[in-house]
């Protein structure tokens, strides 16, 4: 079969199953739980950055702020500026432990890039970002994920996913 197909078929898919997952919580836990363990989420309105004078600087569209049980806190949004478009994740690790993140940026055309960061463990926020690219379409188009990894060489169990266009969970 052709690969432009498989690679097609399984950005659909995973279009498709992303803001299912997002709103059963992590991976690794119970979906679909309550109670203080839940991952709580938090709706994210698209924000205008400004410069010091008041100028324009970058749109940025983000998912839901999302807590896991195993201490990670994420955001993960899609940013866009003067023609250019990339993903960025917020996060803080409270685990206990350095863990690895693979940030992606999806668009047009089954265009994807990624980038892999190192999550050091402590109470101060980081972030990672991909490599800013040309705009190819509306930014809408364009949407980030952030999984994290239970181990600093990305092998460990998969602790959170955050998606740029995850829906927030319902109450139930």
């Amino acid at each position: 079969m052709n690969l432009r197909v498989i690679g097609l078929a399984a950005v659909v898919v995973f279009t498709t199953l992303l803001p299912l997952a997002a709103s059963a919580g992590p991976a690794g836990g119970p979906a679909g739980r309550a109670g203080p363990d839940a991952p709580r989420a938090v709706p994210q309105a698209p924000v205008i950055q400004k410069s010091g004078n008041g100028d324009v600087r970058a749109v940025e569209r983000c998912g839901p702020a999302l807590t896991s049980r195993d201490g990670i806190e994420a955001q993960t949004c899609v940013l866009t500026e003067n023609g250019d478009t990339w993903g960025r994740t917020y996060y803080r690790n409270a685990s206990g432990e350095e863990l690895r993140s693979v940030l992606s940026l999806m668009g047009p055309g089954g265009r994807t890039v990624q980038s892999h960061c190192a999550v050091r463990d402590g109470a101060e926020r980081g972030s990672c970002e991909t490599p800013r690219e040309r705009s190819a379409g509306k930014p809408a188009r364009y949407w980030a994920v952030a999984e994290f990894a239970g181990s600093a060489d990305g092998t460990g169990p998969l602790l959170l996913r955050s998606g740029s266009n995850s829906a927030a969970p319902s109450a139930s």
